[in-house]
């Protein structure tokens, strides 16, 4: 029986009690402060009076439709939070997040490094007043350097990481991902692991740090096979020519009768499963061949000849790590993302029935709730989140009223393009 289906007493959930202010917008920030959500912390987005996170509004090829919390992208990272709108611009909003603060566990945000430092919010002057504090900076190329304050995207960071100029085919242009690898690996992964670091460290010391994360720097890690040429004094690969990156034969994906499959064949067992399912022992001693070799167009006339469910089959026949490539909409639809749940569904107000993505690990005694809360209408908990952290009635008015706070908003409009 499986661990993750014993019968445990329920325990509360792991990072209950921890209480974190998100600045951050878009994906980098909003990803890692969601991993702390689904298990338990209790997350308060701190938006502008303006049209708060960009990613609350769709690119302008979307305009006509609502948007808000009906954004799938938004509701799909921001689930399990709360939001409050706060003028950090004006005295009065400055003194009400530091006020804030005094009383939270972490502060994550993405701005270029010293913005925060000139709105007198910096991670110095918030320690000052909680020296629990973490304070997590997650920025393009760290707090310290020659490109600290450089503009910078996800493409940028794989490219000056090494990462771009070994992906693709021998030849061919660098090949840019599908998804934002250098956000959400080298930002928001990083970012919860070195949070949860500096609070486990908390635990002993009482004191909180600052987390520098840059999102090169989280890519670079990413790489210790490819750099270890380099340490070596190897000469290191080039595009087209790393062995997992489609420079063998038996490593590659392949077009098959209706689509493409994968082969993984790098263990020799999977690949004498192959060869001799498909009744080719002469291909035996052709495993590490390159691309463009007689075998390799052996094998691609080979699989062209099956369908990827007559080569799923066969894989289930014959031990090879062979699978389908599948459309985006056929992987979300599987069995196999099902049985792992890693769509689930959920009630978002004002819209009904909504998805997003499943909790990417499971705990077997304290499993997350990614389905605790949706996802926030802008400023929504403004009132609420003051009133805990012992704003009067009177204050929250008059923090409304001089335009240093904001209560919800229902037809706010913006372009994360445009800003």
């Amino acid at each position: 029986m499986s661990p993750l289906s014993s019968a445990h007493t329920r325990r509360e959930l792991p990072l209950a009690g921890v209480r974190v202010l998100d600045l951050s917008r878009l994906l980098p920030g909003p990803f890692c402060s969601l991993l702390l959500a689904d298990f338990g912390a209790d997350v308060v987005k701190v938006e502008d009076l303006g049209a708060g996170d960009y990613m609350r509004w769709a690119p302008p090829r979307y305009a006509g439709e609502e948007q808000t919390a009906r954004s799938g992208m938004f509701v799909g990272v921001n689930a399990n939070k709360r939001s409050i709108r706060l003028n950090l611009k004006a005295p009065e909003g400055r003194a009400a997040l530091l006020r804030l603060a005094s009383g939270y566990d972490v502060v994550l945000e993405s701005f270029r490094p010293g913005v925060m430092e000139r709105l007198g919010l910096g991670y110095d002057q918030l320690r000052a007043i909680n020296e629990r504090l973490v304070y997590c900076a997650i920025t393009g190329y760290g707090a310290t350097g020659p490109y600290r304050l450089r503009a910078g995207h996800d493409l940028n960071y794989l490219a000056l990481s090494g990462l771009l100029g070994v992906s693709g085919e021998l030849d061919g242009p660098p090949t840019q991902s599908a998804t934002q690898i250098a956000d959400i690996g080298g930002g928001a992964l990083i970012g919860a692991l070195g949070i949860l670091m500096a609070l486990r460290e908390r635990d002993r010391s009482g004191l909180g740090q600052f987390v520098d994360v840059a999102m090169l720097d989280g890519m670079l890690a990413w790489l210790p096979a490819l750099a270890a040429h380099v340490f070596c004094g190897e000469r290191p690969p080039r595009r087209g020519e790393i062995e997992l990156g489609g420079a063998l034969l038996c490593y590659r994906p392949y077009r098959c009768a209706d689509g493409w499959i994968t082969l993984a064949s790098i263990e020799r067992k999977f690949w004498e499963g192959l060869v001799h399912g498909v009744g080719r022992p002469d291909l035996l001693d052709c495993q590490f061949d390159r691309p463009g070799s007689p075998a390799h167009a052996e094998l691609e006339r080979i699989f062209a000849g099956r369908t990827r469910a007559e080569w799923q089959r066969f894989a289930d026949a014959h031990e090879c790590c062979i699978e389908p490539v599948l459309e985006l909409e056929e992987a979300l639809d599987s069995e196999l993302v099902r049985d792992r749940e890693m769509v689930v569904d959920f009630e978002q107000p004002g819209v009904g029935a909504v998805k997003r993505m499943g909790l990417p690990f499971k705990l077997s005694d304290t499993p997350g709730e990614p389905t605790r809360a949706p996802a926030p209408a802008l400023g929504a908990h403004t009132a609420e989140v003051l009133g805990e952290a012992g704003f009067s009635a009177s204050e929250i008015d008059a923090l409304m009223r001089v335009g240093a706070a904001g209560g919800p908003v229902a037809d706010a409009q913006g372009s994360y393009l445009a800003q």
